[in-house]
């Protein structure tokens, strides 16, 4: 039997486990720093507190128990060398006959990777947890102080990045505050509430089109959120951002503006595009290593305009399924067959009743919008509880505008990135894409402690 080493347990590389499910020709072994698959798609929501981690998290195990010839092992792979066709992980090394690299993607601070302690981004279920912890803490220090200037700047909420990430975030703290300050806190006024997204183009939701981005941001005005456009932030700290000579005070500041490959494509030394992506062939294998496979965010794949596929789950699904399909074929001596993604559309929420969805010709906006975007959700959960308690935690907030977590823990704060070293320290031990840290209150944020 071929062994094929797969490494990431998201969209991608869960659906080339599958597709290579029982089959008696391979047998699989995927690796993932997390024992679970992470539904990222509404990792905002958990956030927000609209939902709990464990609803939209679900263990790999479980998805895969069903496929006799699936292992999962859970551990960070440090590096690879093609030509041994060898896996170096935390636990040991690992041949191959195929290796499959579905390593997702980090944020990107274009060169600040200082800010990240003021501005978090929203990658993992730890970050989640950080942005509900500063945003709870905003609501909640604003309500004690008698302060006005210090009330105001704790109201002040400022997201980097216009696209759906950052859409989301500022509509779910508009309506938090329109909806949610005035039921539960006494001495906020929720009209003092000023929201900001900021962002370097001419318009937010850049992969939409112009006039479903301007309805999103219609409908983001109308919960009290302003839009900068052509705006781009050049200093980031405890109180604020800096935007050119303007200034905007600031109690709280999430960064939605970047993201790029995890490093272990140039770690490896494989080809790779200026987002750190690895470049593929129509096959979807790594040029020059054909027995090496990429997909997910951190496959290049080029289409005929010079464009390239987006990191979407929709697109990491299909290319999961092709990739597996292509070993099958190739261990059976077939020749690979190209990779042809199916366009099906793209969608963004921000908020009741409020979105957009646009699939070639067809844009929708608002209700219908919003209903295919609930479905479809759905749709992707995995398992049927998860699903249910989905549709239950989201009837009851449609009704109510509750919001399910509001618990607020102080104990630990988070910092995802380890600042780059001129030098091999006694550093040298973390990984390249560590997946989390932590750190306590009273320790600075460069004394990182493995989490």
């Amino acid at each position: 039997m071929k062994h094929v080493v797969i490494v990431g347990g998201g969209f991608a590389g869960l659906n080339v486990a599958k597709s290579l499910g029982n089959s008696k020709e391979v047998r699989v072994t995927l690796i993932d720093k997390n024992n679970f698959q992470l539904f990222q798609p509404l990792l905002y929501q958990v956030a927000m507190g609209a939902l709990n981690a464990g609803e939209i998290a679900y263990p790999l195990r479980i998805i895969l128990s069903k496929y006799k010839n699936v292992t999962v092992l859970k551990g960070v792979v440090k590096t690879v060398d093609p030509r041994k066709k060898t896996v170096f992980t935390d636990f040991g090394d690992m041949q191959y006959d195929y290796l499959v690299l579905c390593c997702g993607s980090k944020h990107h601070y274009f060169g600040h990777n200082e800010w990240e302690e003021f501005a978090p981004g929203l990658k993992t279920i730890a970050q989640a947890a950080e942005i509900r912890r500063r945003v709870m803490e905003a609501f909640e220090n604003a309500e004690r102080t008698q302060d006005l200037a210090e009330k105001r700047k704790l109201l002040t909420f400022v997201i980097v990045g216009g696209g759906p990430t950052g859409v989301e975030l500022a509509g779910s703290i508009g309506e938090m505050s329109r909806f949610f300050l005035s039921k539960y806190y006494k001495n906020i006024d929720s009209t003092l509430t000023r929201i900001f997204i900021v962002h370097s183009t001419e318009r937010i939701l850049q992969s939409f089109s112009p006039e479903l981005s301007l309805k999103a941001s219609r409908a983001l005005e109308n919960l009290g959120v302003q839009v900068w456009s052509c705006s781009l932030v050049t200093h980031i700290d405890a109180d604020g951002i800096q935007v050119g000579n303007e200034r905007i005070e600031a109690g709280t500041v999430l960064w939605a503006a970047g993201v790029r490959a995890t490093s272990i494509g140039k770690t490896i030394g494989f080809a790779t595009d200026s987002s750190g992506r690895i470049l593929v062939g129509e096959d979807l294998s790594v040029i020059g290593s054909p027995e090496v496979f990429c997909g997910g965010d951190q496959a290049h794949f080029s289409l005929p305009d010079d464009n390239t596929l987006p990191g979407q789950a929709s697109v990491a699904l299909q290319e999961g399924d092709a990739i597996g399909k292509n070993i099958l074929l190739d261990i059976s001596g077939k020749s690979r067959k190209p990779f042809i993604n199916r366009d099906k559309g793209q969608m963004a929420t921000i908020g009741k009743h409020a979105a957009i969805a646009e699939r070639g010709n067809v844009k929708l906006s608002g209700l219908p919008a919003w209903m295919i975007w609930l479905g479809v959700h759905i749709y992707y959960l995995s398992g049927a509880k998860h699903r249910l308690f989905v549709i239950l935690q989201w009837a009851w907030s449609y009704f109510t505008f509750g919001h399910g977590a509001r618990i607020v823990n102080k104990e630990w704060r988070f910092y995802s990135v380890v600042p780059e070293l001129a030098e091999p320290t006694e550093r040298e031990e973390l990984v390249a894409d560590p997946v989390c840290h932590y750190t306590r209150d009273s320790v600075s944020p460069n004394q990182i402690v493995s989490g």
